[in-house]
């Protein structure tokens, strides 16, 4: 009985060794400037060693490509839909790496999500791509696709499923550089409204922690309220409109999640108030009326861009179906900074303040080479791979 107890301890200590060993791996296998882009992350997002290392699809190219979208009602959804029927999907046809893309929308229902996940397996999908879910309710689902030899690709946001691979900025970062930027803009004192995403999805919770640690640092700031603006300008626009006529104190920034900054900033438009600093994150029509104002903003960022983050997720996908070899669970990359001058040169003169569109930084610049070669194993241009002979 002793020597079975003693072989089950050790059995126990070898797998708690193994675990801390691939979760070691997975960011020891970067390069020292590439692991700052993992400091402060949100510690649910998983750095092992990915399972998908040596991950070989059942056949050669073209593969058809499901994607369970989560949403498809705003702006950021629209753009980053065109992107990929207009641009990414035609790029991949054409070189013969795609045969077709079949895409599901759960409109923010899990369990809606997880049957249609589970159908594109059983359909015969090659690998599926997802974006912006719930980081632990996909897991079993994820793993009932790895088991089928269909590996999971999450984008703009992480799941925590060990088999998975996510793709995504460091959004706690995120939301702690905007913040601060709106708090130094407005010299480190007053009220702040913050106007978050969706509660539960691990990005808005993760911007909204780093923005939440931001303004613990400046004791004289204040954090007025939140309203939810579930990531739609239409809603961000009446919730504001709500807090504002509740809550006559004065606002002197306000620190929020986009797609929501047009919206945001039409209720200040008609709200009678001044116009005060906010923090920019691409959105046309704010960064129309910061053309038009250039003293609203010093600096704004690029956290979430539609099209960037939807090729981020296409090339991670394409390299996994070519057995490149993901080094690590959670591929991890720092929010982008732009200035007025960037902002000036995307947008002309006789720009509208409600434009629905994206400024975007250039895929390459997103997601350059550079750092794809550092984080597969087997790095290659997706577009020129060729598979073996």
């Amino acid at each position: 009985m002793k020597n079975r107890l003693f072989v089950i301890f050790a059995a126990l200590v070898a797998v708690l060794f193994w675990t801390r060993a691939a979760l070691a791996d997975g960011l020891q296998d970067l390069p020292p400037d590439l692991q700052k882009a993992y400091e402060g992350l949100d510690s649910k997002v998983p750095v092992g060693a990915s399972m998908l290392r040596d991950f070989k699809p059942k056949h050669g190219p073209p593969w058809t490509i499901g994607f369970a979208s989560s949403y498809a009602g705003n702006t950021w959804r629209a753009v980053a839909m065109n992107h990929l029927m207009n641009v990414l999907v035609p790029e991949a046809k054409k070189a013969g790496l795609v045969k077709d893309v079949v895409i599901t929308q759960s409109d923010l229902k899990d369990a809606v999500q997880i049957q249609q996940m589970r159908q594109l397996v059983d359909q015969g999908v090659d690998i599926i791509f997802l974006c912006c879910s719930n980081p632990t309710a996909l897991n079993q689902t994820i793993k009932y696709a790895y088991d089928k030899g269909v590996p999971v690709v999450s984008y703009d946001g992480f799941v925590s499923a060990p088999e998975a691979v996510s793709a995504m900025a460091n959004y706690v970062d995120g939301g702690y550089e905007l913040a601060k930027a709106v708090i130094e803009k407005i010299g480190g004192k007053g009220n702040i409204l913050m106007v978050s995403g969706i509660a539960g999805v691990n990005t808005s919770d993760s911007f909204d922690k780093g923005a939440l640690k931001a303004i613990s640092e400046y004791p004289n700031v204040k954090l007025a309220g939140t309203v939810q603006g579930k990531w739609t300008d239409q809603i961000a626009q009446v919730e504001v409109q709500k807090f504002l006529a509740t809550h006559p104190e004065p606002i002197d920034g306000i620190v929020l999640q986009s797609p929501s900054e047009n919206g945001v900033l039409q209720a200040m438009l008609q709200s009678g108030r001044p116009v005060v600093p906010m923090s920019l994150q691409g959105e046309a029509g704010a960064a129309c009326y910061w053309r038009q104002h250039p003293e609203w903003a010093d600096t704004a960022f690029y956290i979430w861009p539609p099209g960037g983050e939807i090729y981020f997720g296409w090339n991670v996908t394409l390299r996994i179906l070519q057995g490149q070899g993901p080094k690590i669970q959670s591929i991890v990359r720092k929010v982008m900074k732009y200035s007025y001058e960037d902002n000036k040169a995307q947008v002309s003169e006789n720009c509208k303040t409600d434009d629905p569109n994206w400024l975007e930084p250039k895929a390459e610049d997103w997601f350059p080479s550079s750092l794809a070669d550092q984080v597969f194993l087997r790095p290659s241009d997706p577009m020129k791979w060729k598979p073996e002979k």
